[in-house]
């Protein structure tokens, strides 16, 4: 299949209607997230049509203002220095005692 992941976006309730799947919840928030990163991944504009577009081809319905909600949050945003940032975070725990 072109995408792999939408069996992941099956952890709440869902809903097939002729083929496709209609997703509620924190799904709508994974199903963005999920494009956006296919998205910056291939070089392209993190724009609501081209998120809603991949939603389209992998048959999953969100509530319509996500693709828009996720293209405002990413736009002026440097989503590979996101990523970096998630990997380099310092890991919690706590410090060294003095002894």
């Amino acid at each position: 299949p072109p995408f792999p992941w939408p069996h992941r976006l099956r952890s709440t309730p869902t809903q097939r209607t002729r083929g496709h799947m209609a997703i509620g919840g924190n799904s709508n928030e994974l199903a963005c997230v999920y494009a956006a990163l296919i998205l910056h991944d291939d070089g392209l504009e993190i724009s609501s049509d081209n998120i809603a577009l991949i939603l389209k081809a992998a048959k999953i319905d969100v509530e319509p203002y996500w693709p828009t909600l996720f293209a405002k949050l990413c736009k002026g945003k440097n989503v590979g220095d996101m990523l970096s940032a998630v990997g380099s975070a310092p890991a919690g725990g706590g410090g060294g005692g003095g002894g």
